[in-house]
C-alpha cells in the first residue's frame, strides 16, 4: 500500500483529474502504478477524454512519485486515500468525495460529531457574541468543530473553539504547504490547531495555490466532514450560502441563526430561514435536531485503550463489520489460543461482541 500511496499521490498532482475522473481510474486499473504508467489508448478505456489523457501523458514526465513522497515528509504532512478505514466516515458518504486527503494532525473517532460553522468575513458585534456562545456549548457537548481557516467567522470558529478545549478542523482550498496556506495571517492559528489536537485537512496537493475555484470545491468537504452546517451571519451572495446548498445535496442538516432584517449581513442568514433551515438561537437546537445527547459517552466507549499487544492487535483489524475468528488468526499472526483467551477477555471488558457463529465486532 506505501508504495501504491505514491502513485495515488502522484496522479493527485494533475490537477485535471478530480473526483469524478479519478473514480473511473481507480475502477478500471488494477492498481495505480498501472494507471500511471498508461499508454493512452488504456487510459481512454479507463473513461479518460482523448485530450486530458494526451495532456497527462505529457504532464507526468514532470511528476516524480518519490520526490512527491519525500517533499511530504518534509512538511511532516500525511496522506490518506478513500480505501484506507481511517478515511472520515462523513466524508465517505458524499457523492464526490476526494480520494486521498493531505493532513497535518490527528484524525479520530471524535470527528464522527462534527459540526460546520461558518459565516461572513466581516461580522458585526452579534456575530461575534452568538458565535463564541454557540461554539463554546457545542464545545462542551463534544462537537468537533469545522470550517475553512478564512478570516471573519471561520477564523472565530476555530479560536474560540480552542479556547475552550475543543477540536477543530480547518479545511483548506490550497495545499497544506505553509507557504501556500490561505489566508497568510493565518498560518500560525493553522499550527495552533495542529498542535491542540485538531487537524488541517485538503483535497489539493503540495504547492497548490489558493486559487478562486478551489473555494466552492472546499466547502463541499467543509459541509461533507460535516453532520450539519450552521451559517452565523452571511450575506445572499456569501460563500457560506455554498456550503449550505453543498449541506442540502448531501443531505445533511442546515443550521442558521437570525438577523436583523435590514442588515445585509443577515439577509443570507435570514433567507436560509424561509427556505426552511433550522432557527437557531441556542446550542441546545442543534443538539436535539441531531439527536447528539450522547455523544460523549459513544466517543468514551469507541475510545479503546488496549492492555496488551495482543489486544492491540485485534482491536487494529476489529471494526463494526463482523469477522471471522480465523480471519483474525490470519491477520494478527497469533495463535488460536491466544486468540480465543484474548477474546474472551475482551468480551468480558466490553470491548467486542461475539455475534455467533465465531464473527466477532467492536462492541458499540
Amino acid at each position: 500500500m506505501i508504495n501504491d500511496l505514491k502513485y495515488w499521490v502522484a496522479l493527485n498532482n494533475f490537477s485535471k483529474f478530480g473526483p469524478i475522473r479519478f473514480k473511473r481510474i481507480r475502477k478500471y486499473f488494477s492498481n495505480l502504478e498501472n494507471a500511471f504508467k498508461a499508454n493512452l489508448t488504456d487510459l481512454m478505456q479507463a473513461g479518460i477524454e482523448e485530450k486530458v489523457a494526451g495532456e497527462f501523458i505529457v504532464a507526468r514526465s514532470s511528476i516524480n512519485p518519490d520526490d512527491l513522497m519525500e517533499k511530504i515528509a518534509k512538511e511532516n504532512i500525511e496522506v490518506i486515500t478513500i480505501e484506507d478505514k481511517h478515511y472520515p466516515k462523513l466524508l465517505k458518504e458524499i457523492y464526490n468525495q476526494p480520494p486521498l486527503l493531505y493532513y497535518r494532525g490527528k484524525l479520530t473517532i471524535a470527528d464522527e460529531f462534527a459540526l460546520a460553522v461558518v459565516g461572513s468575513r466581516k461580522y458585526s458585534s452579534y456575530g461575534k457574541q452568538v458565535a463564541e456562545q454557540l461554539i463554546k456549548d457545542l464545545v462542551i457537548n463534544n462537537l468537533t468543530i469545522v470550517s475553512g481557516l478564512a478570516l471573519g467567522i471561520d477564523t472565530l470558529a476555530h479560536e474560540t473553539t480552542l479556547i475552550a478545549h475543543g477540536k477543530t478542523i480547518a479545511v483548506l482550498g490550497s495545499g497544506l504547504n505553509k507557504k501556500n496556506i490561505y489566508p497568510t495571517q493565518n498560518c500560525y492559528l493553522a499550527d495552533k490547531i495542529v498542535a491542540s489536537g485538531g487537524v488541517i485537512i485538503s483535497e489539493f496537493p503540495l504547492g497548490t495555490p489558493p486559487l478562486r475555484h478551489h473555494f466552492p470545491q472546499r466547502n463541499r468537504v467543509i459541509s461533507g466532514l460535516s453532520l450539519g452546517v450552521l451559517v452565523i451571519e452571511a450575506s445572499l451572495k456569501s460563500g457560506s450560502l455554498i456550503t449550505a446548498r453543498h449541506a442540502l445535496e448531501q443531505n445533511r442538516d442546515i443550521f442558521a441563526v437570525p438577523g436583523n432584517i435590514y442588515s445585509p449581513n443577515s439577509s443570507g442568514t435570514n433567507y436560509l430561514i424561509e427556505q426552511g433551515a433550522k432557527l437557531v438561537s441556542t446550542a441546545n437546537d442543534i443538539i436535539e435536531t441531531l439527536n447528539l445527547t450522547q455523544v460523549a459517552s459513544y466517543i468514551n466507549n469507541k475510545t479503546i485503550i488496549p492492555d496488551s499487544q495482543e489486544e492491540e492487535k485485534i482491536l487494529t483489524i476489529l471494526t463494526l463489520e463482523p469477522i471471522h475468528i480465523d480471519e483474525l488468526i490470519r491477520l494478527t499472526k497469533l495463535d488460536t489460543a491466544t486468540i480465543n483467551s484474548t477474546l474472551t477477555i475482551m468480551e468480558m471488558k466490553g470491548v467486542v461482541k461475539n455475534l455467533g457463529g465465531m464473527q466477532y465486532v467492536l462492541a458499540r
